[in-house]
C-alpha cells in the first residue's frame, strides 16, 4: 500500500476544514482534502445559500403583492414560477460551486473527490469517484463531516416517503398543503416561505411554544405572526405514526389525541452527523452517543494529530461557528508543538437568525437564561413600529427585546424579531464584545433613518423596565 504523506489532511469540505486547507496550501504547505462529492459544503448546496434565495423570492412575491401599498400600479395577480424560482436556486448555487472549485484549484491543495475511510492513524484510504484508489496520511487530520436531516424513529415514516429540507428543495412542483413536524428554525423557515408561496401549513411541534430556545414572549409574537398568515399550529404535540393513503395525502397521528392531514409532511426534527462508516473509533476518535465527534475546547479528538470542526464535532450548527472553527484551527496547528494552544471555543459570543418574515435575531442570554444566571435582570423591550424606518418600508410587525444587567447597564443578550434583524443583531453584538453599557448605545450618533437607529428609542426610559 504506498501512503501519500502531506502536511495537512482535511476530511470533509465544510466551511472549516476548506477555508483552512486553502490557507495552508496559499502557505506553501502540503495540504489534501477529500469530499464526498458536495462541492463547497452543505451551506452552499442544500442550506444557508438555496432556502435564502429562495426566502428572498417569497418576500419579493409578497412585497409584489402589497405593491399597492407602496404607490405602484400595474401588478396584477402577482405569483411564483417554480420553472423560474428552481433557475435562479440553481444558477446562486452552482455560481457559487464553480467559484469554490476555482478557489480549490488556485489555492494549490490536492482537492480529492470520494470516499474516505480511515485505516490507520491519522490516514485514510480514498475510493476515487472516477475510479481507483488513493491512500494519504497527514502530520495532521482535520475531520469536518458535516450533518444531515435527522429521521426520527417515527412508526410508518421510512414508508410514508416524507420530505426533509434537502429534498424539499427537488420538488417539481408544490404541494396543496404540508404537514410541518418541528418547530425550530428549519421548521419555522419552511412553513413561512411555504405559506408565502401558497400552500396550506401546519406546524406539529413537541414544546408548548414554537422555537422553544427563545422566551416564551418572544415565541408568542412569532406564533402571532403565523396565525395572521394562516398558519396552522399544534404545540404541546409528537408525531406518533405517518401514513399515506392511496391517493397519496399523508396523514400524521398525534400525541395528543386526533390526526393532520396533507399532501405531503416535512421532517424537520434537528439533525444528526456524518460520522458511520468512516473508521473513526477504530483510530481511537471517540463520538457520543448521539455520533458526534468528542472534542475539547481546542477541537482537539481523542486521537493524537487529528482535530474535528464544525457541525460534526458539536459545534453549534451554523456556518458562522464553523468560520470561527477555521480560526481556532489555523491558531492552534502553528503553535509550537510541546506548547500551549492559544485558542479555544469557550465562551463565544454567537449570534443567530431565523428568517422568517420578519426575521428574528438573537445573541447572548434570553431573560430566562440571565435569571437562572443569577443576573439582576433588567428588560428594554419595543414594538417595532416605534422606528421610523419601520414605518418607510412598511413592516411595523415585531418587537425588539433586550435583556440587561441592572448592577453594570451592560447588555446580557437581545431578541429582534422584525425588518432586518438580520443585520441589527450584528450591532448589538458588537456593543457586548465591546463591553458598552447599554445608555452608550442609546447615545450613539446612528444614521436615520435606518432600523438600527431604533437602539437609540429601545434604551431610553420609555422601554426599559423599572
Amino acid at each position: 500500500m504506498h501512503v501519500e504523506d502531506v502536511d495537512l489532511l482535511v476530511v470533509g469540505g465544510g466551511k472549516a476544514g476548506k477555508t483552512l486547507a486553502m490557507d495552508l496550501a496559499r502557505e506553501g504547505r502540503k495540504v489534501a482534502m477529500v469530499e464526498r462529492g458536495m462541492i463547497g459544503g452543505t451551506c452552499i448546496n442544500v442550506a444557508c445559500i438555496p432556502t435564502k434565495t429562495i426566502i428572498h423570492s417569497g418576500r419579493v412575491l409578497e412585497t409584489a403583492r402589497r405593491s399597492a401599498e407602496f404607490g405602484v400600479g400595474g401588478v396584477e395577480q402577482p405569483r411564483v414560477d417554480l420553472g423560474l424560482l428552481r433557475h435562479r436556486k440553481e444558477d446562486v448555487v452552482g455560481t457559487m460551486v464553480k467559484g469554490q472549485l476555482a478557489s480549490f484549484t488556485g489555492s494549490g491543495m490536492d482537492f480529492i473527490l470520494g470516499e474516505a475511510k480511515f485505516v490507520a492513524p491519522r490516514t485514510v484510504e480514498v475510493t476515487l469517484n472516477d475510479g481507483g484508489v488513493r491512500t494519504l496520511r497527514g502530520a495532521d487530520v482535520v475531520v469536518n463531516l458535516g450533518t444531515e436531516p435527522a429521521l426520527p424513529a417515527i412508526a410508518g415514516l421510512a414508508e410514508a416517503n416524507v420530505l426533509t429540507s434537502n429534498t424539499l428543495l427537488q420538488l417539481a412542483s408544490l404541494p396543496r398543503s404540508i404537514i410541518i413536524l418541528g418547530g425550530g428554525y428549519v421548521g419555522c423557515e419552511f412553513a413561512d416561505l411555504l405559506n408565502t408561496l401558497g400552500v396550506e401549513v401546519t406546524i406539529v411541534h413537541h414544546g408548548s411554544h414554537l422555537l422553544s430556545r427563545e422566551d416564551d414572549d418572544i415565541a408568542v409574537a412569532v406564533e402571532k405572526g403565523f396565525d395572521d398568515a394562516g398558519i396552522q399550529l399544534r404545540t404541546g404535540a409528537t408525531a406518533e405514526r405517518i401514513s399515506r393513503a392511496a391517493d397519496g395525502t399523508v396523514s400524521v397521528a398525534l400525541s395528543t389525541g386526533g390526526q393532520v392531514s396533507a399532501d405531503e409532511v416535512l421532517v424537520a426534527l434537528g439533525r444528526t452527523p456524518v460520522t458511520g462508516g468512516l473508521g473513526l473509533e477504530g483510530i481511537g476518535v471517540e463520538l457520543t452517543e448521539r455520533g458526534f465527534i468528542k472534542t475539547d475546547a481546542y477541537l482537539r479528538t481523542t486521537a493524537g494529530g487529528v482535530w474535528a470542526a464544525g457541525d460534526a464535532a458539536g459545534s453549534a450548527q451554523f456556518t458562522h461557528v464553523s468560520y470561527d472553527d477555521y480560526r481556532v484551527l489555523k491558531a492552534n496547528l502553528a503553535a509550537p508543538r510541546d506548547g500551549a494552544l492559544p485558542r479555544n471555543t469557550t465562551d463565544r459570543l454567537v449570534p443567530y437568525c431565523v428568517f422568517t418574515t420578519p426575521e428574528l435575531g438573537r445573541v447572548g442570554l434570553t431573560e430566562r437564561q440571565a435569571r437562572e444566571a443569577g443576573h439582576d435582570v433588567r428588560i428594554a423591550k419595543m414594538p417595532v413600529s416605534a422606528i421610523p424606518r419601520a414605518r418607510t418600508v412598511g413592516h411595523l410587525e415585531g418587537v425588539w427585546k433586550a435583556v440587561l444587567d441592572r448592577r453594570t447597564d451592560k447588555i446580557l443578550g437581545a431578541a429582534m424579531l422584525g425588518h432586518e434583524a438580520s443585520e441589527v443583531i450584528a450591532v448589538v453584538q458588537l456593543a457586548m464584545l465591546g463591553g458598552l453599557e447599554y445608555p452608550a448605545v442609546r447615545d450613539a450618533v446612528i444614521t436615520h433613518p435606518t432600523m438600527a437607529e431604533g437602539l437609540t428609542l429601545l434604551f431610553t426610559p420609555a422601554y426599559l423596565e423599572d
